[in-house]
Parts: structure tokens; sequence; C-alpha cells
């Protein structure tokens, strides 16, 4: 069995995929972590390998970029492959002064203007919460391995967030529910989270920051793909629990 996107048989995708955007981070995240990995998908060059980890088969793959490419990966994985979670592992940009380059974020609430939701399922859904059970999970691998974490809300948005101009930046927070005070933005969330509501399955999302509209620095291109370790290292951990 393959979809136009995947040429995975069905047997060849986990019941958990750890989900970054990048490829090439999927690819780092098979040859340091993973045993026995084989590259089950290559289509369009989004990697996704299987491989054991600590004993337990785990996939990862990569989503692309922005919901639409998200929300074409996640849908396929959750409706032809029997996926039953995934865990996205991304970056994002901080929203709020208290936090530093590569703190480690976990979404507990996505809003997003998207028209995802309506143009996919003729529902004028704009606002999800992420699964509980996986966070809990989450959370308690954090905590047994001394890693820390900060829960609280994330924007998905459509636009890469450091190429909004100021002004426009303080037009858009003015659209953004008065009660949801974000930390964080990312660019896919969303769409996994809905096909996840949507098909009944589990579906999260951890990230690292990695630029700030309070700091002048942010991450390199390099330190994108290969300095989120710790978060991965946690994801990874939390799927042996799933």
């Amino acid at each position: 069995m393959s979809t136009p996107h995947n040429e995975a048989n069905l047997g060849d995708i986990a019941k958990t995929v750890i989900m970054p955007g990048d490829p090439l981070r999927a690819k780092h995240i098979a040859e340091i972590f993973l045993d026995n990995y084989k590259l089950v998908n290559q289509i369009r060059n989004i990697y996704a390998y299987t491989g054991k980890y600590k004993g337990k088969e785990i996939t990862i793959m990569a989503s692309g970029m922005g919901m639409p490419s998200m929300g074409i990966y996640s849908f396929e994985l959750f409706k032809f492959y029997d996926v039953e979670n995934i865990i996205r592992i991304g970056t994002c940009g901080a929203y709020v002064p208290e936090l530093n380059l590569f703190d480690i974020i976990l979404s507990k609430s996505i809003f997003s203007e998207s028209n995802f939701a309506l143009t996919f399922h003729n529902e004028n859904c704009h606002l999800l919460d992420t699964n509980i059970t996986l966070n809990d999970l989450i959370k308690e691998t954090a905590n047994q391995n001394h890693i820390h974490i900060i829960e609280g809300n994330t924007i998905c948005s459509d636009c890469f967030d450091p190429y909004m101009l100021q002004k426009d930046f303080d037009i858009f927070m003015g659209r953004i529910p008065k009660d949801f005070h974000p930390l964080s933005a990312e660019m896919e969330a969303f769409a996994l989270c809905y096909n996840a509501k949507m098909l009944n399955k589990k579906a999260t999302c951890l990230m690292t920051v990695v630029d700030s509209r309070f700091e002048t620095r942010s991450a390199t291109a390099e330190e994108r793909e290969f300095g989120l370790n710790k978060m991965i290292k946690l994801a990874l951990e939390a799927s042996l629990k799933c």
C-alpha cells in the first residue's frame, strides 16, 4: 500500500511517529538515536525512517513546512497507516520575554486564523487543545529526566513570524482571543491536531525556541538542524510510554 505522498507499505510505519519539519532533522534523529533503522519513504525528499529506540519501534518522519504540508502527511499517517500518536518536534518563536533561546515548550492549546478546518471539514474551528494523555506522558518523562519544559499556548501561523513587521504584529495580536496569552508561534501544529481530532487520534507539539521578539540573536540554520537534541530525546523517551 502507498499514497501519492508516501511509498511506505502498511506495517512500515510504527504506531507512534515523531515528526520534525525538516527532512534532514529526521535523518539526523534516525542516525543518532535509532537502531536498525530503514528508510521507508523518500517521495519529495520527505524522509521517513522506522527503527528501534530502546527496543520499541518508532518512526521518524518529516512533515515539511506549514499547515498544508503537515495536513497531508499527518492525515495519511493517521488514516492509511494506522498511526495512533504523533508528537511534532519543531522550532518556534518566543512571544514573551521570559523565554530564552533553546527553552523547550509543550503546547497546551493552539490558535490559528487559518481556514484549514473550514476548507477540509466545513468546520469554522480556530482553537484546539493538544492531547492531554500525550502531554501528561511528556511532562512525566521530562520530570524523570530532569528536563525543564514550559507548558503554554501556541499560535499556528501561515506566515513565518520574523518576517512580520512590528505594526502588523500589533494588529495581528489584536485579533487573538483576549484570554489566550500565547507563549510562542509556529506553523504546523494546528493542522496536525485538527487531523487528530477529526480521526480520533492523539497529537501534540513540542518546540524549541530558536528566535524571539525580545532577542537580537536567533539560532543559526545549523543549530536548528542539529541543536535540538534535548527536545528530541524527550520526545523519544516519552514515546516509550505510548
